[in-house]
């Protein structure tokens, strides 16, 4: 096998524009593309990630399943992105001044959560 790093993420979201906001408006990520259905509604949005690949917020019509931040329950846990150790108090700002909640900190790691409750990091493990 010849894998070359890492390509995208597609992640179905019921609320695709509030969701890109987000990622787009909170986190910083720029917007690729919109993609739209035949009938010309919109499908799905792609946000860049710095460093390589993209999200692909794919538009459903269920609803999200609220979690604890631990869980039992096997699949995808949470998106962590890096920054750097000098940027985390920017980061913890940014979130308050955008009304996101810290969910959890380690010495390395910010969490908090998406609007339809997706797990996010922000680490600069293992910089100290």
């Amino acid at each position: 096998m010849d894998v070359h790093g890492f390509h995208h993420l597609a992640i179905q979201v019921r609320d695709v524009e509030k969701v890109t906001a987000f990622y787009r408006d909170v986190l910083g990520f720029s917007e690729l593309k919109r993609h739209h259905r035949p009938d010309g509604s919109l499908r799905s949005i792609w946000v860049e990630v710095p460093g390589g690949g993209f999200l692909a917020l794919e538009e459903v019509a269920g609803e999200p399943e609220p979690g604890p931040f631990r869980n039992e329950r096997p699949g995808l846990f949470l998106l962590a992105f890096r920054i750097p150790k000098a940027g985390r108090a920017g980061v913890v700002e940014a979130f308050a001044r955008a009304g996101v909640p810290l969910e959890h900190e380690t010495r390395w790691t910010v969490y908090v959560r998406d609007p339809e409750g997706n797990r996010v990091a922000l680490s600069h493990h293992p910089e100290d």
